[in-house]
C-alpha cells in the first residue's frame, strides 16, 4: 500500500476488544480508526479466507500491519532455516492479502543477539522477498551497534514505546507500540502524555507516523488521540465529571473493603475527569485521602470528593 507523506495512522493492537453490540466489529472499528495492528497473527495462523474477509470488511484506504508469529520471534529466531522461511513467507502472504505495508517483529528481552546471530538474521532477511513490505522491529533486548547497523542496512523501522523511549535513529516511518509506564499494559494515558507522544513522533520527522495503542484503555486512548489531532482538544475519558467520574471507574472492578494503598495499586492507573477540561490519574487523588481502610465505593468516593 502506498502511503501519503505525513500520514498519521492511529489505532490499536487488534479489534477483539472493540465491542459494539449488534455491529460487525472490524467494520465499525474502521469507521473510527484508520489503522490496526493485527495481533491475532502473533498467536495463530488464520486461514486465507478469514484474512480476505478482514480486508473486505474495511475501506480501501484502511491500513493493516501484521504482527509476526511468535514461532519466528520467540522460538526459531531470526535464522535462515527452512522453518523460519516458512513462517516469514506465511506472514508476508497475509501482508499481501491485507495490502499491509508493515510486518511487525517483537523479539523478547532474552533474545540478545551476538555478532553471529546478527549475521544469521542478515542471511534470513536478504534471502526473503520483502517487496512492498517494510519490517518494523521492536527489539526488547539491549540494542547493540551490530543490530542497529542491521536495521539501517535493511531499512527496518526501529519500533519503541514513545511514552517510554525514542527510536535510536530517525526514519521516514515512526512506528510506536504504546503500552504506557505501568506494569505490562495496565495503563491509561493522560492528556499531557498524549501530547508528549505526538511531540515525540513529530520530533523524528517521519513522513508516516503509526501509533498502535495497547493499554487496557487502548480504544479510549486511541480515540482521544484521534480527536486531539483533529481538533486540538481532548474528549473526556469517561462520560461523567467530578465525583461521578470517580464513582464510575471505581465501580468497574474495585474490591472492598480496601486500604488506600490497595486502591492506589489497583485503581490508581485510571484517568478520571475532574472537570470537562481537566483529567488526572486517580492515583493523584488517592494519594491525598486518609490512610485507612474503606468499606465501600460510596465511602471511598466521599473521601475523594474532599480532595477534588
Amino acid at each position: 500500500m502506498e502511503l501519503a507523506p505525513s500520514d498519521y495512522l492511529v489505532g490499536t493492537g487488534g479489534w477483539a476488544y472493540f465491542n459494539v453490540p449488534e455491529k460487525q466489529v472490524l467494520r465499525t472499528y474502521s469507521q473510527l480508526f484508520n489503522f490496526v495492528e493485527v495481533n491475532y497473527t502473533f498467536y495463530e495462523y488464520p486461514e486465507v479466507r478469514r484474512v480476505e474477509g478482514w480486508r473486505k470488511a474495511v475501506p480501501s484506504n484502511f491500513v493493516f500491519s501484521v504482527r509476526c508469529h511468535q514461532d519466528l520471534t520467540h522460538k526459531i529466531g531470526l535464522r535462515p532455516t527452512d522453518e523460519a522461511h516458512n513462517v516469514l513467507n506465511q506472514m508476508l502472504g497475509y501482508c499481501e492479502i491485507l495490502n499491509a505495508p508493515f510486518l511487525v517483529l517483537e523479539t523478547p528481552v532474552g533474545y540478545a543477539m551476538s555478532k553471529q546471530e546478527v549475521k544469521k538474521a542478515r542471511d534470513l532477511i536478504s534471502s526473503s522477498n520483502l517487496e512492498g513490505v517494510r519490517m518494523v522491529w521492536e527489539i526488547r533486548a539491549p540494542l547493540t551497534s551490530f543490530v542497529s547497523d542491521l536495521m539501517r542496512d535493511f531499512n527496518i523501522v526501529h519500533c519503541v514505546d514513545l511514552s517510554r523511549a525514542e527510536p535510536c535513529f530517525d526514519s521516514d516511518v515512526v512506528y510506536s507500540r504504546l503500552f504506557g509506564k505501568g506494569l505490562h499494559n495496565i495503563y491509561q494515558f493522560t492528556d499531557e502524555e498524549l501530547i508528549e507522544i505526538d511531540e515525540k513522533a513529530n520530533k523524528h520527522r517521519g513522513k508516516i507516523m503509526a501509533l498502535s495503542y495497547h493499554g487496557l484503555r487502548m480504544n479510549t486512548d486511541a480515540a482521544r488521540f484521534v480527536h486531539y489531532k483533529k481538533t486540538r482538544e481532548f474528549m473526556q475519558a469517561t462520560p461523567f465529571t467530578g465525583v461521578e467520574s470517580i464513582r464510575a471507574v471505581l465501580s468497574e472492578d474495585a474490591k472492598f473493603p480496601s486500604s488506600r494503598e490497595d486502591l492506589a495499586a489497583h485503581q490508581g492507573w485510571k484517568v478520571v475527569d475532574v472537570t470537562a477540561n481537566r483529567r488526572v490519574r486517580l492515583y493523584e487523588l488517592l494519594s491525598k485521602i486518609s490512610d485507612k481502610t474503606y468499606g465501600s465505593v460510596d465511602e471511598a468516593v466521599a473521601a475523594l470528593e474532599t480532595v477534588i
